[in-house]
């Protein structure tokens, strides 16, 4: 990711999205592009205009945190993107020493302890390149789809954001596959952010951007999540329809990359409560020869 253009386009995405009855201004005529004008977010961050759009340009490593912080209110951003705009001028600003490369951590097995006790949950592990790299038996079941994709399968790992943009089954598998992918590209943006250096992550972006207009599109947004929750429904081949709740927390497997535990459950007494616990009751009994298939390692 080349770091000043992904500040400028960044900046001028958020500022396209807000009109200036949202911050008080008045609309002012008609205006070439959406959004605001500069100027207007330079008064409403309280900078000049050329001091904003040395700002726009990418110019940030110099930037006082106070500044930033102005200019995220003048923005509205959200606290995830206010996040972003933090690590891309922290980023930005001069090193006394190359940054070191973030690499994998190895997943102990406490953690996997963790996942296998989970019986009657989806829990997984996956790092900021959405690959999964630990999971309990109820996951693979669940995820069977993601598992067997061909658009996975000759990796190493099971990648969520991959299977999305790649395989055309994901979009019967998320019933809301345009919210998947929202989330999907915007976790990576984020991730692009906090490793500019990671060159499989830099490989990940190329090759979706390369095979996916879907996953251009949504790139060119700059949509960014650092982590989400919620409700997803899935159709999955066994037993149907699924509406069930997630939940993804940081974990500190590792101080140079980012990690997370995404468990998913289903309310109490409910249809789909029972389609999971016919999910893990297969899970428990495989067939032979499928036993740890494409478990992550």
């Amino acid at each position: 990711m080349e770091h000043r253009a992904e500040i400028r386009d960044f900046l001028v995405t958020r500022r396209a999205r807000l009109a200036p009855e949202q911050v008080g201004l008045p609309a002012g005529g008609r205006r070439r592009v959406p959004g605001l004008r500069r100027e207007e977010v330079a008064v409403l961050a309280g900078v000049s205009t050329e001091w904003y759009t040395r700002l726009e340009k990418g110019h940030i490593s110099g930037v006082s945190d106070d500044v930033l912080d102005a200019v995220a209110r003048a923005l509205r951003l959200d606290q995830d993107e206010r996040a972003y705009l933090f690590t891309l001028a922290h980023a930005a600003r001069p090193a006394r020493r190359a940054p070191a490369r973030r690499s994998d951590a190895q997943v102990p097995p406490r953690v996997q302890w963790m996942l296998d006790a989970m019986t009657m949950a989806a829990a997984f592990v996956r790092n900021g390149r959405q690959d999964i790299v630990a999971c309990n038996a109820l996951t693979r079941a669940l995820h069977a789809p993601i598992f067997d994709s061909p658009a996975t399968v000759r990796h190493d790992r099971p990648n969520i954001a991959r299977y999305i943009f790649l395989d055309p089954g994901s979009r019967r598998f998320f019933a809301d596959w345009d919210d998947a992918a929202v989330i999907a590209a915007a976790l990576l943006r984020a991730q692009a952010g906090r490793a500019p250096h990671d060159r499989a992550l830099r490989d990940l972006i190329g090759e979706l951007s390369t095979l996916s207009t879907d996953f251009r599109g949504r790139w060119a947004d700059h949509d960014v999540r650092l982590r989400h929750d919620g409700g997803k429904r899935l159709w999955h081949p066994q037993v149907g329809e699924l509406e069930l709740t997630y939940q993804s927390l940081g974990l500190p497997l590792s101080g140079r990359a980012a990690y997370d535990l995404t468990i998913y459950t289903a309310e109490p007494g409910s249809t789909s409560e029972e389609r999971l616990k016919l999910l893990a009751s297969l899970a428990a009994t495989p067939p032979p020869g499928r036993a740890n298939s494409r478990q992550p390692s």
